[in-house]
């Protein structure tokens, strides 16, 4: 079976360029306008998608953890809850967003965290489904979302290797259009602790479904190994400014650094090939200049079998390659030559008993 996924206006498979989420998450700030302008500024960075987060906070949280005391410099709230309330978009905010993401030409979808949020971006008809880390184990979720028929991207931040076989078992039965996504749950994610060649690992145990990357890494530089690596959807997150009020802007990109991070991932896309070793055109210029050729190495008489001291290696490469310095020591020249004179085959014969060269 052929690993490939379509999401949205992309087909994701081994030859495609990265699938790159820029995850908008909360950093909007509960701010519609802030929202669209990230939006706007995503798509002027090459993304190919933008991610909210989407909970019920009252139905998602125990009512100790909702009236949790949050008073700290990244709080929207005195309580939890109130804190995640004041961050979070209604129904008809996703409808807007969703909207202006069109026009933008993004796709747009967000991580559903619980049942009901699930259920209202399938009122939406999001193109695709993600699932944090944190539900890896949450097979009623899985099997809710699953169960929309949409690709599902889940991520796989502290989750063994068993937790991700059985959430494989769990979602490929109902819905095969899944992407697993390995994650380090640190925020920021320590370089040592990002374990990238599970990528390898994945795209060896699951075969048959596309391989990609969440990062919670600061910079731009390890999605570009994990393209390598095999991972075709890409997820960082986004902001307007790594210094804004709230918790992930620290490990987000912000405009800059995620254009050069797409920029880069298209440019590793292309500077793969195919595998095969090529002489391309543009590379005969330089090897003629910079490569070498066999000349005299002094004045040469007519008849004279060439030793190793006749024979120089010099630039540049526009003459008998040294390749052939074995046909040429030892043979007899049928001209007399010059100092710096081009060696050719034409010029030399093979030497023989009744040949009497000079010595």
């Amino acid at each position: 079976m052929a690993r490939e996924l379509k999401l949205g206006r992309h087909v994701v498979n081994d030859r495609s360029p990265a699938y790159v989420i820029a995850e908008v998450g909360h950093n909007h700030q509960g701010k519609l306008e802030t929202a669209k302008e990230m939006f706007k500024q995503a798509q002027a960075c090459g993304v190919s998608a933008v991610k909210l987060q989407k909970r019920d906070n009252r139905g998602l949280f125990t009512q100790a953890a909702f009236d949790r005391p949050y008073e700290n410099e990244n709080s929207f709230g005195a309580t939890y809850g109130q804190h995640r309330e004041a961050l979070e978009f209604d129904r008809e905010q996703y409808v807007e967003l969703q909207q202006y993401a069109a026009e933008l030409g993004l796709d747009f979808f967000a991580t559903a965290f619980d049942v009901a949020s699930a259920d209202m971006l399938e009122m939406l008809d999001m193109p695709a489904y993600k699932v944090a880390s944190a539900d890896l184990r949450n097979l009623p979720l899985l099997r809710h979302i699953a169960g929309f028929g949409k690709p599902l991207i889940v991520s796989t931040g502290g989750g063994s290797m068993e937790d991700v076989i059985r959430a494989y078992e769990t979602i490929m039965p109902i819905n095969s259009q899944l992407c697993l996504m390995q994650c380090t749950c640190g925020y920021p994610a320590e370089f040592d602790e990002l374990n990238l060649r599970v990528v390898e690992t994945y795209r060896k145990q699951f075969p048959d479904i596309v391989v990609g990357y969440s990062g919670h890494d600061n910079g731009i530089a390890m999605p570009l190994v994990t393209y390598v690596l095999g991972a075709r959807v890409i997820e960082k997150h986004f902001t307007l400014n790594r210094a804004m009020k709230g918790t992930d802007h620290v490990f987000s990109l912000e405009p800059v650094g995620m254009k050069k991070m797409t920029r880069d991932l298209e440019r590793a896309r292309q500077s793969l090939g195919d595998g095969r070793k090529t002489v391309f055109a543009s590379e005969s210029a330089p090897v003629v200049k910079m490569g070498k050729k066999l000349v005299a190495a002094r004045d040469i008489a007519l008849g004279h079998r060439l030793t190793a001291d006749d024979v120089a290696v010099k630039s540049p490469g526009d003459g008998l390659a040294p390749v052939e310095i074995d046909r040429v020591i030892g043979s007899v020249v049928t001209v007399s030559l010059s100092k710096d004179d081009d060696l050719s085959l034409d010029q030399l014969a093979e030497a023989s008993d009744s040949t009497n060269p000079e010595q």
